[in-house]
């Protein structure tokens, strides 16, 4: 449920039921789509928030009760919006939070970092429940928890990969509280200092993680299989950060096959 390139979005996961293969891959097609305009390629600010404008346009056309006009839209709008019937504010959120990526390359507060985060990474797990039928109010808090949870832990795996396309997602009261500037971030320099920070930020994302995780052990069958894995696969990023003492200018943090193996075990066993 991380919405940087979706690296835990379940696309090709083969633990998938096959009548939600379709709207799940329509729904990460239009993610992708948005998701590449905003942060892919050399095109200016100016032609980025062009083109999510126009996805914009085919969102309210379809809203309106209309026929989407390019054929990714008509795919969503045909396999995922209409016979499931799907709220559109999460894609409209998705393109806001795109749209900010595009503008705003600073955050002031960990609260707006928080706020871009449900915009950018809680309407996918929200997707993902609507097409499995789980709806109440307790689910979507917990479901929004971990994928903000995500989302961050995504923000701290790639401060180096971030800076270089000239975006810090540390917030900046937070950087002037430890004593670290964007000087050393540009420098790659992992001292006391920025080790500080990030347990910090990494304890945050931690708290929040652990909050929602009763969700995966209550949602049945796949659903709850699938989300077991995407939290201990965040949780297992935490610790290669920790492990690495929070260097992630020399070594990002990604997991490897004897991470998926002690995955997939914990999350068959519910621990």
């Amino acid at each position: 449920m991380s919405v940087n390139h979706y690296e835990n979005f379940p696309v090709g996961s083969l633990i998938l039921p096959r009548r939600l293969r379709r709207p799940i891959h329509a729904i990460y097609a239009y993610a992708r789509t948005a998701d590449d305009i905003a942060d892919e390629g050399d095109a200016s600010d100016e032609q980025r928030l062009q083109g999510l404008s126009q996805l914009r346009a085919e969102l309210d056309t379809i809203a309106g009760g209309g026929q989407a006009s390019t054929p990714m839209m008509q795919r969503l709008q045909q396999q995922a919006l209409a016979p499931y019937q799907m709220p559109m504010q999460p894609f409209y959120d998705l393109l806001s939070a795109f749209e900010q990526d595009v503008v705003k390359k600073r955050y002031q507060t960990f609260g707006e970092l928080v706020d871009y985060s449900r915009r950018s990474a809680n309407p996918v797990g929200r997707m993902m429940l609507h097409l499995y039928g789980e709806h109440d109010s307790r689910s979507l808090a917990q479901s929004d928890g971990i994928c903000t949870a995500l989302q961050l832990i995504n923000f701290w795996q790639d401060v180096a990969v971030d800076w270089q396309k000239g975006r810090v997602y540390l917030p900046q009261e937070d950087l002037a509280k430890f004593g670290v500037t964007e000087e050393q971030i540009a420098e790659g320099k992992a001292d006391f200092a920025f080790q500080r920070l990030m347990a910090y930020q990494c304890n945050k994302a931690h708290n929040m993680l652990k909050a929602g995780s009763p969700l995966a052990k209550k949602l049945p069958g796949r659903l709850g299989f699938e989300l077991r894995l995407i939290i201990l696969g965040g949780q297992r990023i935490l610790h290669k950060l920790e492990e690495n003492r929070y260097d992630v200018f020399n070594k990002r943090p990604k997991l490897n096959a004897k991470d998926w193996w002690l995955m997939l075990k914990r999350a068959v066993l519910k621990k």
